[in-house]
């Protein structure tokens, strides 16, 4: 993982740097906005931490910036500013988070790690023309919005996620429901029933077929 540092502290450019790369993160330091817009444009990077206060190109600006050229990339400020409209400016600009200054590196870690994690998750989930927006549980068939249950969502997402396999019952009970069914897993035939009805698949659809006495299989 790649990490853009935008800081004119130079204390804080190497405390960050050699922490940072002790983790096993590639680190490139600019001292100022302008020359940390020319790197961002040289380089592929994962994550970016600005300062807010920045010679030749504030933190603020900088931040609208690669926003506007990346919607997915994370965001993190290091700033001593917190009030509120400043907080409101910066998630305006297009920040994720603020690392209010002085930090802890454990803290600053911590808070990397979960939007490393946040960014590898998918926003969209998708199936021949339906489509699955994983972050506000709805799906989409030819464009039009279908109501699903949560647990009618998430057995249709993990069916997606495995598709080509077949995915046992239990299997499906165990991901979706986070449980175990040792007698009686024909819950999910209710379950399969709706969803089929709901996405206009009949039971002869080659597309989600029902391998009998083991689960449930979904193709192209």
């Amino acid at each position: 993982m790649k990490i853009l540092i935008v800081e004119d502290e130079v204390g804080i450019t190497n405390f960050l740097k050699q922490g940072l790369e002790e983790e096993g993160y590639i680190v490139v330091i600019a001292a100022d906005g302008s020359s940390g817009k020319a790197l961002y444009d040289q380089h592929a990077f994962d994550l970016c931490l600005l300062d807010w206060m920045l010679p030749k190109m504030s933190g603020l600006e900088l931040c609208s910036y690669i926003r506007g050229q990346d919607a997915q990339i994370p965001i993190l400020f290091l700033t001593a500013k917190d009030t509120v409209s400043e907080t409101i400016a910066g998630l305006r600009a297009g920040a994720n988070d603020y690392i209010k200054k002085p930090f802890s590196f454990e803290e600053l870690l911590e808070r990397i790690k979960v939007h490393f994690r946040a960014s590898d998750i998918p926003d969209l989930l998708k199936w021949n023309d339906v489509v699955l927006n994983l972050q506000q549980y709805q799906v989409f068939k030819d464009e039009r919005e279908i109501p699903f249950t949560p647990r009618e969502f998430e057995f249709l997402q993990f069916l997606i996620e495995n598709k080509g396999k077949i995915c046992t019952r239990n299997q499906i009970i165990d991901a979706v429901w986070q449980t175990s069914f040792e007698y009686d897993t024909g819950v999910l035939d209710v379950f399969m029933n709706a969803i089929r009805k709901k996405l206009q698949l009949n039971k002869d659809d080659a597309r989600l077929k029902t391998i009998r006495g083991v689960g449930f299989l979904l193709n192209d």
